[in-house]
């Protein structure tokens, strides 16, 4: 057993010494390399300016908060939240807890200063099983939790981006979102791994929230 274990984690070190965005997160002094996924998504779909509002769930290690914080500037805000502790990011309010608590979410509104939120960002994935149907509704069940948190924090204009995994069950989950925002994208950044089934759904203009239920 221990061996095994130490040759995936040779593995995992090969690999990491191979990706080319793992070199330039340690040269950009990004916390990882999934900064270059919201840097690309941001690219295709102009998410981010100055004076933004923007809040990221599930933030942890916080390189798209380092990412969002440096595009809003200083007269943006940037609210990052997970269960883990990141440390402290240059321009970025954190907060440690669940964005499902309500009194997490209490502290989140009073770091926004009330106002609505012009994107909300989720890189969430659930631990992987290996097992593609379970992994998938594993992966719908907090895409839809970040989308309901989305519906309640979202201004009439703003914008939700999750992830979400490839496969037989992604179409149904997409629908569902549709009905929610009125425009939905499905986009593939370059900076994700070829072999990985994860793609993001970008959400517009969110529809009035009484008349939808997320489920």
């Amino acid at each position: 057993m221990g061996s095994k274990r130490a040759s995936r984690s040779r593995n995992w070190a090969a690999r990491q010494n191979r990706d080319p965005y793992v070199k330039k997160a340690r040269e950009s002094d990004y916390r990882s390399r999934a900064a270059f996924k919201l840097q690309q998504l941001d690219e295709k779909e102009r998410l981010l300016r100055a004076g933004m509002s923007v809040v990221d769930l599930g933030a942890a290690p916080g390189s798209w908060s380092q990412y969002a914080a440096a595009k809003v500037g200083s007269t943006g805000i940037v609210v990052a939240v997970d269960r883990l502790d990141m440390g402290k990011i240059s321009g970025v309010t954190g907060i440690k807890g669940d964005f499902l608590e309500d009194a997490v979410v209490k502290e989140l509104s009073e770091a926004l200063g009330e106002r609505p939120a012009d994107l909300v960002i989720s890189d969430l994935a659930p631990n992987i099983t290996g097992i593609s149907s379970v992994d998938q509704a594993a992966m719908e069940d907090l895409m839809l939790a970040a989308v309901r948190f989305a519906l309640g924090h979202l201004g009439p204009k703003g914008v939700f981006i999750g992830k979400f995994f490839e496969g037989e069950q992604a179409d149904a989950l997409r629908h569902k979102v549709e009905k929610i925002f009125a425009v939905v994208r499905v986009r593939k950044p370059n900076a994700s791994r070829a072999k990985s089934a994860e793609a993001y759904l970008v959400a517009r203009q969110p529809v009035a929230v009484g008349e939808v239920c997320v489920s």
